[in-house]
């Protein structure tokens, strides 16, 4: 698909609902959509690019992701979805909006670090130039401090050191070579957004974080209230058991009945 040989996963029978992030891959939705697959048919993947999805080339915008995700909700046919994306996952399900209605019955957008919609925005995609190029040159503790400090997000001091010294993973090093230059720095088509069911996510612990910010701006344009949801950026992954009550509730309140 797109000269991409893309890992899936389907579980339960009912209504169609896709988890997907970027970078985050398939497994780490899978103790949710094992909870969620009582009623649905849960539809999860590894984004282009990542473990076991196999890119031919080296990029990964959210037009592609888009049009990832649109070909295996139609390859699996049991679609219209409800799509629900976190982090770049959430870019990737609100260009699925704007590219691919049909596919989608609602998306619900947790997160979407979408750095272009808060008045610093530039300051920060130029902060995140400086990042994922040290990155890249191998300066990874460093680089992951940086982004730590432009998400608001605190860690105790050494629990950079502690957590990326070493050698790093795959995935990693792809989100910041193609992945997320091109995710942080989207620009939503608001009016075309607009003609479809977007619920805007955030976490009840990322108050003041700057998905925070971004996640309440998207709110604003599309003139929705947010909805809080447990935990914090990767509550879903965290705590999938406390998470899934909250995921239900909106598949419910978009009118995604399980029993149709």
């Amino acid at each position: 698909m797109n000269n991409t040989d893309l890992y899936y996963e389907v579980r339960g029978n009912g209504p169609l609902v896709v988890l997907v992030g970027a970078p985050m891959d398939a497994d780490a939705f899978a103790p949710l959509a094992d909870l969620l697959a009582d009623g649905y048919s849960v539809l999860t993947t590894d984004p282009r690019g990542i473990n076991r999805s196999r890119l031919a080339g080296s990029t990964s915008t959210p037009e592609q992701r888009a049009d990832d995700l649109a070909q295996l909700i139609r390859y699996v046919d049991r679609g219209p979805a409800v799509a629900f994306g976190s982090s770049g996952g959430a870019v990737s399900v609100l260009a699925l909006a704007q590219r691919h209605p049909d596919t989608v019955r609602a998306v619900i957008a947790h997160e979407p670090p979408l750095d272009r919609l808060v008045p610093d925005g530039d300051e920060l995609l130029a902060k995140s130039e400086k990042l994922m190029a040290d990155y890249l040159s191998g300066d990874t503790v460093g680089a992951w401090e940086q982004f730590f400090a432009l998400a608001n997000i605190e860690l105790p001091p050494g629990m950079a050191q502690q957590m990326f010294s070493g050698e790093r993973g795959a995935d990693e090093r792809f989100w910041f070579a193609h992945e997320m230059r091109e995710s942080i720095s989207w620009q939503p088509d608001i009016a075309r957004l607009s003609a479809v069911q977007v619920v805007v996510g955030i976490g009840e612990d990322s108050t003041g974080q700057l998905c925070d910010r971004t996640s309440t701006a998207l709110a604003e344009l599309l003139g929705v209230a947010p909805t809080r949801f447990p935990g914090g950026h990767t509550g879903f992954a965290d705590d999938p058991k406390g998470f899934e009550p909250a995921l239900r509730r909106q598949l419910v309140e978009v009118e995604f009945d399980p029993g149709a």
